[in-house]
């Protein structure tokens, strides 16, 4: 199985991403933002999900370990395949899904290209327990939150999805309604602040 994947950008296409790994090129089915930002040359380490099918092997690539989780919690979901399970991280962030899910928000969930509202419940039956106990941080579920956007610097540094959602979730805690204002940068710093008091002790 592979899981992980580290190379350069080889072809950015429509519904593919060719990444170039020491010579050898790999398609896989990425999240459309990823795909959108993915420049050729550039390099990337992937989180991956290799599924068979009976006459060939779809490979998927995810920019952060929470999409890869979000992706396989969805694909447990009766009904949910892998190219809708693609679509919903396509559509919204992983935060704005797990909220969707966890407030029961099934009109949003329906706005995902492919999932009908049938499935939907299904998904928030059977996720909303789960996104509820794990869920540190309350976002809009507007796209572009800058909430999700720091929560993503976070992982891209190197803190776990628990670690990064508690810091985040202190820094809205302590902030009040002035979190509402700061900036990613902001938030991340704070976010990081909190992390290190925290290990200091």
């Amino acid at each position: 199985m592979i899981g992980m994947l580290r190379g350069k950008v080889w072809e950015a296409a429509t519904e593919r991403l060719v990444l170039d790994v020491n010579g050898v090129g790999y398609i896989l089915l990425v999240p459309y933002v990823l795909l959108n930002k993915a420049r050729t040359g550039q390099e990337l380490t992937l989180y991956t999900h290799l599924i068979p099918k009976e006459e060939e092997f779809l490979l998927f690539g995810f920019a952060t370990l929470a999409e890869k989780q979000l992706f396989l919690a969805m694909l447990s979901v009766n009904g949910i395949g892998p190219k809708t399970a693609l679509s919903i991280l396509s559509t919204f962030t992983v935060e704005q899904v797990e909220s969707a899910i966890a407030q029961e928000n099934v009109n949003l969930l329906t706005k995902v290209p492919g999932l009908g509202k049938k499935t939907a419940q299904r998904a928030v039956l059977e996720l909303k327990e789960k996104f509820r106990a794990s869920s540190g941080v309350r976002l809009t579920a507007e796209p572009g939150a800058g909430g999700s956007e720091a929560l993503d610097s976070m992982l891209a540094l190197g803190f776990s999805l628990d670690e990064a959602r508690w810091a985040l979730a202190q820094v809205q805690e302590q902030g009040g309604e002035e979190e509402q204002g700061l900036s990613t940068e902001q938030q991340l710093k704070l976010a990081l602040r909190f992390l290190s008091t925290s290990k200091s002790h």
